[in-house]
């Protein structure tokens, strides 16, 4: 399961979504949303453990701030919480007497929708299924997950729908744009190295040329550090759970992750240098 995106932008939107100051009361109450802080461990960025006194938008908004620097993947599945809250409490009905209103649904559909993940009109989470995308919607698509993996996020090794880890999926999509290639290579450097040269980007099968510059250096790296990272994931997990060997150490998992997101970075700002976007 993805967990859903957190973002200085979801935490506005969906402190708008418990807001009720300006109306009659209307639930999810604080002891709901208390109930979901503790679940998801996020007690020390609570302002009520604090001992202040603050309404339902403050309070979220706090907890997630707090979670974005302190606890970034407890902190998703707190998203995910508190709109199933909201939404078993009929915020998403328009006839239901704690529905949130249009506009801060429309809100939160839109900062969710930048991350990659659609929010249905009846309060569902669902990640964008990739193989339904292609081009630039596709590029944008994958720069989200992009994103997710810099931050060290382990959901972002995993790219819904396609089967593939986010390198390979990265990689296929290049190639697509670049060659029109229909069928990429299964063998993963042999994939990423084509995606490299469609790119000009340097690999290690390129010899260092006299006064080249340090960005070649810097790319041949990077090339051998995803396909270090590729043989630190199980082959069995990606798509079903666990994407990392299990010898693989929560940190190792994140730094990989981490690299991932790096060389992603580096070839879709490529292609879309090179395609002119």
């Amino acid at each position: 399961m993805i967990p859903p995106p957190l973002t200085d932008t979801v935490t506005h939107a969906l402190a708008r979504m418990v807001d009720d100051s300006q109306v009659d009361r209307r639930d999810p109450s604080h002891s709901d949303i208390e109930f979901c802080i503790a679940q998801c461990h996020l007690n020390s960025g609570d302002p009520k453990s604090q001992g202040q006194t603050v309404g339902k938008a403050k309070r979220v908004r706090a907890v997630l701030m707090w979670a974005i620097e302190n606890s970034f993947e407890n902190g998703c599945r707190f998203v995910g919480q508190l709109v199933a809250v909201i939404r078993s409490c009929g915020g998403f009905r328009p006839d239901s007497a704690n529905f949130v209103g249009a506009d801060p649904i429309t809100s939160l559909r839109e900062s969710m929708a930048s991350e990659g993940f659609l929010l249905t009109s009846d309060g569902e989470i669902q990640p964008v299924a990739l193989d339904s995308l292609s081009g630039t919607e596709l590029t944008e698509a994958l720069a989200t997950y992009v994103r997710r993996a810099q931050r060290g996020v382990e959901d972002a090794a995993l790219v819904v729908g396609t089967g593939k880890d986010l390198l390979e999926a990265i990689a296929a999509h290049v190639l697509r744009e670049c060659w029109s290639t229909a069928n990429p290579p299964q063998n993963f450097p042999a994939a990423l190295g084509q995606a490299f040269v469609a790119l000009d980007l340097k690999t290690p099968a390129d010899a260092m040329a006299n006064g080249e510059t340090p960005q070649h250096r810097l790319q041949r790296a990077l090339y051998d550090a995803a396909c270090a990272v590729n043989t630190l994931r199980n082959k069995q997990g990606t798509g079903h759970g666990h994407p990392w060997l299990p010898t693989v150490t929560p940190e190792e998992a994140r730094h990989a992750t981490q690299v991932m997101g790096v060389v992603g970075d580096l070839l879709l700002r490529t292609l879309k240098q090179k395609k002119g976007l």
